[in-house]
């Protein structure tokens, strides 16, 4: 049965940190590259011009490279659960920690870069504040959501 647990707690690991790659990876290429809301230094070094812009997306990058090792840790542990003849396999875990992940990268992210540090907000200008303060309260549902689906699983594995 130990084994067992250990097998469900290398799912959760893998799905987590999968989960955190996801959303970094939206992040970067979504908010960074594709809205243009902010990048990694925007608001200590404004991409006002050529400079400034391209030392913004070699930090945005150096972000999307630590984004891919996080996947890549995910998915390495995902192999090595996957290796194990008594996995405990769910889609509903799999998801919720998914889901988990995801939030707690934003919350985590946002909190750090955003608030404590300052380097960039979610969109800057007018607003930036609530911008910063919905962003966090959206990832911290989306970690509630992951968690009771998480649990309920968990409960309905173990009560078989």
């Amino acid at each position: 049965m130990e084994k067992q647990q250990n097998d469900h707690r290398l799912l959760i690991a893998s799905a987590i940190l999968l989960g955190m790659g996801i959303a970094g990876l939206f992040d970067g290429i979504v908010l960074h590259k594709i809205l243009q809301w902010h990048h990694m230094l925007s608001s200590v070094r404004p991409p006002t011009n050529g400079t400034n812009l391209d030392l913004n997306q070699l930090w945005d990058n150096f972000f999307l490279a630590g984004v891919y090792t996080v996947i890549g840790v995910g998915i390495v542990l995902l192999w090595l659960a996957s290796q194990r003849s008594n996995i405990l396999s769910s889609s509903k875990i799999f998801s919720g920690c998914l889901a988990i992940g995801w939030g707690c990268f934003n919350v985590i992210e946002g909190l750090i870069n955003h608030e404590i540090l300052g380097i960039h907000h979610v969109k800057s200008g007018p607003n930036e504040l609530a911008w910063d303060l919905g962003f966090l309260a959206v990832n911290a549902v989306i970690i509630a959501i992951g968690w009771i689906a998480l649990r309920a699983e968990v409960r309905d594995v173990k009560a078989s």
